[in-house]
């Protein structure tokens, strides 16, 4: 029933034989009315479900906001014509179905607010083109915008204002523009484009606030986004997958906590004058054969995190031109073999670790390119890894160039300033052809290559290099026509003689192979890591306690925590304290949750005021252990100074021990922390963390390491209930349902599942709900028109094959 009246006017009659008439309901206006006609609706609510199938005009007859479309169920508002419709509420509750439908028309929206609760804000179906301005969606129930089948239009200057799954969809060759669009507050992705035909194209829009993923491309759909904004989700920035296609040009991602851009399984990703900042994994990711990026006048900056700004792996391709890349962690990481990257006129600075490493057989090629302020330039890593750097300037370092473990890069008329150590050192089978390069200013060598390595260097020279111009170890390497300042203050050069085998140097001494190091450069003072205001200690154990199983290790940490706290109080009554030991050993199988249990720990410490922060810092072997003598302790005691007042978690610690050690710099590492434990006793927790076995060899390699560590908590494998529960979880939080059948043929696999070495545990359960998910896309993929039911149920189905 109507709360107020509908005029209807025919505006295509002369303006002396215009009609018009009063209906009391829409229904019976619309039923009236024919193309041409204006329907001016009084305020009110209307429980209609209306449908326009003539071009007809509906507005409000006392301005926006006034007429309220609100029926019980099903669509409120069906568009089949090239109606216009003005500024109305429009309001569904029916979680099947969308709230306002538009089907193979073309009609105009503008002004209208849809606030719902529905499967589908506002769809858009059949081939359909409307024009959509000024209107917004509210829809935490299902999606905010859905187009779909062929359809279209322009939407410009709207608004998603929450959807409880992704903001907009775009599927089955669908392909709208958005100009100056916002879209926040999604439960799923921002925005989602995937299927074969299916496109988006995006100017001015801003993407932020997502509990997930901002943008997400896949299934050889294609995204064009200018000028537009991602920012501030809880997922990946932007992701593309399945041969998805994306262009990105003058578009800002920023303040994403996971990686800022992500693409595998052959998709293309083309950025233009894009700034990626202030990321916590990646800034750009890029994974598997047939995957490629082109970053053209890019800037990647801020990291917030611990992982290298460009990551390329599993045969993927990135191409870099007149980029910039600084204050990160690390800047360029290229491995496995096929995978490459070019890059061209690009700049990399500020990095606290290597700004580029090859491994694994991956090739680079740099040119023309300038690396300044990092702990390494460029490290080749191992068998396979070479590439080119050609003009390259690497300017304040600790070392220049690394090449080890049968690496064979080549450089051409590249120049190394001002390192710490070398400008150039290969050792452990590291190969290298260096030609018409030069190093000047070191502190340490110029080119310091030991083990017999064969490098071959050409034409290279060194000036001002404090411990000597070069450093060879017999065989050594093969050299033609080099040359090198005697001394700082001596204008004529020595040469050195073709294949020499012994250190010309720059000093008077030659401190040999094993001889002092220089003094490293001064450490600078560690930032203060961002620690959120600290919790209470109850709500932290209740954190611990809603894990899933860990009976023992909760009872474990209970009791020191127990133990610790009774101490502080009796020290405040001033009774003697007992000496609590807070330095702790995890031992146990991958993905038992050491990593967790250890973040909570350090936060009901901080709760209790025994650490400062709380914080958790993670490092495995390769975080510690240097590539030459000095290095290793430097990195070591780098770790610590990041943990102060926090955790210090080193995952795979006996790998710090290695069963025939020979000449690793493994044990240095323990060394140097043994000692850090004794002179800062109350300023970190150390927990060390690996497999059982493994773990004892690692206690046994020092005399002071079993001491420090009184305390060793074991975690054990989950119980195939438990992973169903872990499944669980994951399906609640990611808004699935599990089938009537699901939990009884899950609880089946998880017994059945092979319990071997590879076994991952929470890992495996976190797998296998994945695996449930992609499945289950795969079932729905071809489903016309899936009920909001079939997608968000599991069926056993669903569950992948047994390995």
């Amino acid at each position: 029933m109507a709360h107020g009246v509908v005029q209807v006017t025919n505006q295509n009659s002369s303006r002396w034989r215009r009609r018009t008439g009063e209906y009391e309901t829409l229904a019976a206006a619309l039923e009236a009315a024919g193309d041409g006609d204006v329907l001016s609706v009084s305020p009110g609510t209307y429980r209609e479900n209306l449908v326009l199938d003539h071009a007809v005009t509906l507005r409000c007859a006392d301005g926006p906001g006034t007429v309220r479309i609100a029926p019980a169920s099903g669509v409120a508002l069906t568009l089949r014509a090239a109606a216009t419709v003005l500024d109305l509420l429009v309001e569904g509750q029916d979680t099947s179905s969308a709230a306002l439908l538009v089907e193979a028309s073309t009609p105009e929206l503008s002004g209208l607010r849809i606030n719902t609760r529905s499967a589908v804000g506002l769809e858009v179906r059949d081939g359909a083109r409307p024009t959509v301005r000024r209107c917004t969606v509210d829809n935490p129930a299902g999606l905010g915008i859905s187009v779909l089948d062929g359809a279209g239009g322009l939407f410009e200057d709207c608004e998603v204002v929450a959807a409880g799954q992704s903001g907009v969809a775009v599927r089955g060759g669908g392909g709208p523009r958005l100009e100056r669009c916002r879209v926040h507050h999604a439960s799923g992705a921002g925005i989602s484009v995937t299927g074969e035909s299916s496109s988006l194209e995006a100017v001015g829009c801003e993407v932020f606030e997502i509990r997930g993923t901002g943008v997400q491309i896949s299934a050889r759909a294609t995204g064009h986004f200018t000028d537009c904004q991602v920012h501030r989700t809880t997922g990946d920035g932007v992701t593309l997958d399945t041969d998805g296609v994306l262009t990105l040009a003058d578009c800002d991602i920023h303040d994403i906590p996971e990686n800022a851009i992500d693409l595998r399984a052959r998709s293309v990703l083309t950025l233009t004058r894009c700034a990626v900042r202030r990321f916590g994994r990646n800034g750009l990711s890029v994974w598997d054969p047939g995957t490629r990026v082109d970053a053209d006048s890019c800037e990647i900056h801020d990291s917030t995190g611990d992982y290298p700004a460009v990551w390329v792996s599993d045969g993927a391709v990135a191409i870099l031109d007149s980029c910039r890349v600084h204050d990160v962690p690390d800047a360029l990481f290229v491995l496995d073999r096929g995978s490459r990257a070019d890059v061209v006129d690009s700049d990399f600075s500020q990095i606290r670790n290597t700004a580029v490493s090859v491994s694994d057989g991956a090739t680079i090629q740099l040119d023309d390119c300038r690396i300044s302020r990092a702990a390494t330039g460029a490290w080749f890593r191992d068998h396979g890894s070479g590439g080119t750097l050609a003009q390259v300037t690497i300017d304040e370092t600790a070392t220049g160039v690394i090449v080890t473990k049968g690496a064979d890069p080549a450089l051409e008329r590249c120049t190394v300033t001002n390192p710490v150590e070398s400008g150039v050192y290969v050792s452990a089978g590291g190969r290298g052809t260096f030609t018409e390069c030069r190093v000047t200013g070191s502190r340490g060598y110029g080119f310091h290559i030991i083990d017999g390595c064969r490098s071959t260097l050409t034409r290279c020279r060194t000036e001002r290099c404090a411990r000597g111009g070069y450093e060879f170890a017999e065989p050594g390497p093969i050299t033609e026509n080099c040359t090198s300042d005697r001394a700082a203050t001596e204008e004529s050069p020595a040469p050195v003689p073709a294949g020499a085998v012994t250190a010309q140097t720059a000093a008077a001494q030659s401190y040999g192979v094993l001889g002092a190091v220089p003094e490293p450069r001064p450490a600078a003072a560690p930032a203060a890591p961002a620690v959120p205001a600290a919790r209470q200690s109850e709500e932290v154990l209740g954190d611990l306690d809603a894990l899933v199983g860990l009976d023992s290790v909760k009872r474990e940490v209970r009791t020191l925590i127990d133990l610790i706290s009774v101490g502080r109080r009796r020290e405040q009554a001033g009774l003697k304290a007992p000496s609590a030991r807070r330095h702790l050993v995890f031992t146990g199988s991958p993905g038992t949750g050491k990593t967790t249990v250890a973040r909570l720990y350090g936060e009901i410490l901080a709760s209790l005021g025994v650490l400062e922060s709380g914080h958790l810092v993670e490092v495995s072997r390769v975080d510690l252990v240097g590539e030459h003598i000095g290095s290793t302790a430097i990195r070591t005691q780098e770790a610590f100074d990041r943990s102060r007042g926090g955790v210090l978690f080193i995952d795979e610690a006996y790998a710090l021990a290695p069963e025939d050690g020979g000449r690793d710099f493994g044990r240095e590492a323990i060394d140097t922390l043994v000692k850090l434990m004794e002179d800062h006793r109350d300023a970190v927790v150390v927990i060390v963390a690996g497999y059982t076995e493994e773990m004892a060899r690692f206690l046994a390699s020092n005399p002071g390491v079993a001491s420090r560590f009184s305390r060793t908590i074991t975690f054990g494998d989950y119980t195939s209930k438990e992973l169903v529960r872990i499944v669980e979880s994951q399906v609640a939080e990611h808004e699935y349902r599990l089938g009537e059948d699901t939990g009884e043929a899950l609880l089946k696999y998880f017994t059945a599942l092979p319990k071997g070495p590879g076994f991952g545990n929470g890992r495996s359960a976190r797998q296998t709900f994945e695996a449930m998910v992609e499945r289950h896309a795969v079932r729905l993929a071809h489903v016309a028109d899936p009920s909001h039911e079939e997608l968000q149920l599991l069926y056993p189905e669903d569950l992948p094959e047994l390995p």
